[in-house]
């Protein structure tokens, strides 16, 4: 299986860089590449491809208008040397976006998202854009900055949260690695909804992943243990105090 992949960059260096990442991920196909929107807006004149690696800052016109323009777009990637198009890039439904500079690692791992939404979507790409108005539901997602890429991350996917220093590891459901984020504990826990809790100065844990209590410490999917810290007792033990269904203690 091979996910046809139009290139588009109005920078000749950036164009050449992602074509030179297209033809080393081994599922990928390079069907064309293109200096433009324009250009690229030709070649779907008359050619289908399942997924645009797409430049936003480009003259005449832009990667995002562009992408909002199609009709039935395939899967996109953004990339850009600015941040602030982030959040507007999930809206319209983009599989990831790409910060520049970024390496093959990072690339890697952006073709790896788009081999994920291609299967799951039964090789129909074009059903991506079904989705509801506008794109993602910002208040199920957040945003996180971790190395050169800003991805989302839904809610109900967060296991737990742990605090080391002025950086965070946020745990998702199925990854084996956390995403580490220069974020405060405080500001993630105001951010997040009544689902989560934090037990301890360095844990915020999600409540719907908690398996069993035992003493001081819970267990989470997974078999993960994390301690509750004397602060925060009194409040985990309010909360079980609403859950329990046994005899009265």
């Amino acid at each position: 299986m091979k996910i046809r992949c139009l290139a588009i960059d109005d920078e000749p260096l950036a164009l050449q860089q992602i074509v030179a990442y297209i033809n080393k991920v081994s599922f990928l196909e390079l069907a064309a590449q293109c200096q433009s929107a324009v250009e690229a807006r030709q070649f779907l004149e008359n050619d289908t491809v399942d997924a645009i690696f797409c430049d936003i800052n480009m003259p005449d016109l832009n990667g995002m208008d562009f992408v909002k323009s199609l009709v039935s777009p395939p899967l996109v990637v953004f990339t850009t040397a600015y941040s602030e198009y982030a959040v507007e890039g999930f809206r319209v439904n983009a599989v990831d976006y790409l910060l520049k500079p970024f390496g093959l690692q990072d690339f890697q791992r952006a073709a790896n998202r788009l081999l994920a939404r291609y299967e799951a979507q039964g090789a129909r790409p074009e059903d991506s854009s079904r989705s509801e108005e506008g794109g993602t539901r910002t208040e199920d997602a957040i945003f996180l900055k971790t190395d050169y890429r800003i991805v989302k991350v839904n809610i109900s996917d967060i296991r737990y949260v742990e605090g080391m220093s002025e950086y965070l590891k946020v745990w998702i459901e199925g990854e084996q690695k956390p995403i580490i984020t220069l974020l405060s504990m405080k500001k993630m826990e105001e951010r997040l909804p009544d689902s989560f809790m934090r037990i301890h100065r360095s844990y915020i844990v999600n409540l719907n992943k908690i398996r069993e209590v035992t003493k001081n410490r819970i267990t989470l999917d997974g078999q993960t243990s994390l301690p509750v810290g004397d602060m925060y007792k009194d409040t985990f033990q309010s909360y079980l105090d609403t859950k329990y269904l046994g005899k009265e203690r």
